[in-house]
């Protein structure tokens, strides 16, 4: 995947910052499903109201351009597949990678980088049949000035808009465009209307960021967005941004970039931003960067806001790929007492970690390996994780491409 160069640091730096603590927890690991070779899967899963979980798998399907599966669980303890879309790379689009969203209605929703109209990537729906059948619908097919190589997924407004990014096109400086941030708004006739709420690097330098690649965007309270950038940013070192979207009162949105990473020596604030942020209930933000921090193998930060308008960063924990893992690429997700969760490269088996970083009473922060993966059944996870209503946790993993695959699976802590 882009920005995956799986750099492993084997020198132990002095942090900057207060290092955390890491421990190993005894958690249950079941695989839920195995998908056969050629199949990759990035994105995580999400669950419906009724207990399945729904999931894409970015290659592999009928046409080799990625499918829409469902997974049901069954009273013995064991989980049915079924796949409901296989795309075929054309108009209904190919290669989903980001995680997929559900409306109240039961209806998902995501995006896939390739095929549309004119092979740039598409947005899509899927709607459930009286039979049992599922209707992919396409809800915008990009087109380069809009956008192109929509690599990361889609989230609602409270009116029913959905807001995403795109790698690739607009009216940056880049060769193809540098990205954008988009609103896909519904009509009353069932189509939706695309508008292009910010263009990257549209000025030189590029101080807005380049290639957001994030899984989602996230709303505050006010109807702020907030999201990330792989690179660009005001430092010459290229590490990637933070940024704010204001809606104004005009129609338009004013983009604020609330950190540029890389700013300090070795990076020790850490580089290249594979993830979204997430928000906590004081309005603090929190993610991961892909590598620096101080063993140069990735961070988890936090941005607080200041009383002047700025925003500072904390580095919580640094990864040393060989023990806690490394090269994080999926996003965060809080739990109702406060702590972090997510996966990375790396790890005690070489093929990734679920961890769990949790605050501590002197403001540090300690890290759990939950589950160290090997190489069979699951390796290399790169998505976000996800809780059932118990506080069980759900993924899946990339696979090395040779002996393992994509999985989907379940942690019980």
């Amino acid at each position: 995947m882009p920005g995956k160069s799986f750099y492993f640091a084997s020198s132990v730096v002095m942090s900057l910052f207060a290092l955390t603590a890491l421990m190993t927890a005894q958690s249950s690991f079941k695989t839920l499903q195995s998908f056969g070779a050629g199949t990759e899967i990035l994105a995580g899963v999400v669950f419906d109201k009724a207990g399945n979980l729904y999931g894409v798998t970015g290659s592999g399907g009928t046409t080799g351009a990625g499918s829409i599966f469902e997974l049901s669980p069954n009273s013995d303890g064991s989980w049915t597949q079924k796949v409901l879309h296989n795309f075929t790379g054309a108009a209904d689009g190919g290669v989903p990678l980001p995680t997929l969203i559900i409306d109240g209605a039961g209806s998902l929703y995501g995006t896939a980088r390739q095929g549309g109209a004119i092979g740039n990537g598409v947005v899509f729906q899927m709607v459930s049949n009286t039979d049992g059948s599922w209707t992919e619908n396409i809800l915008h097919s990009f087109g380069g000035p809009d956008g192109s190589d929509p690599f990361g997924g889609v989230t609602f407004d409270q009116a029913g808009n959905l807001y995403g990014t795109t790698r690739e096109g607009g009216a940056g400086l880049c060769s193809g465009g540098c990205g954008v941030v988009y609103k896909l708004a519904p009509n009353s006739d069932g189509s939706w209307t695309e508008s292009v709420l910010h263009s990257f690097c549209t000025t030189k330098g590029c101080g807005d960021g380049i290639n957001p690649y994030i899984e989602s965007l996230v709303f505050d309270q006010a109807g702020n967005l907030y999201g990330t950038t792989e690179n660009g940013g005001r430092r010459s070192a290229n590490g990637g941004t933070v940024f704010k979207l204001t809606p104004n009162s005009d129609g338009s949105w004013s983009e604020k970039v609330l950190h540029s990473f890389c700013s300090l020596a070795a990076c020790a604030d850490g580089e290249g931003l594979l993830a979204g942020v997430i928000l906590d209930q004081a309005g603090n933000l929190y993610g991961m960067t892909e590598m620096g921090g101080a063993k140069t193998n990735g961070a988890i930060f936090e941005l607080f806001p200041n009383a002047d308008g700025g925003w500072t960063e904390k580095v919580l924990h640094s990864f040393h790929v060989q023990t806690d893992g490394g090269e994080p690429s999926g996003g965060l997700i809080f739990d109702q007492a406060g702590n972090l969760y997510g996966t990375a490269w790396g790890g005690p088996g070489g093929y990734g970690v679920a961890f769990k970083l949790s605050p501590t009473s002197n403001g540090n922060w300690t890290e759990t390996v939950l589950h160290a993966f090997g190489d069979h059944p699951g390796a290399l996870p790169s998505s976000g994780l996800t809780f059932d209503a118990a506080g069980n946790l759900y993924g899946t993993t990339e696979g090395d491409g040779n002996t393992t695959f994509g999985s989907v699976f379940e942690i019980m802590p």
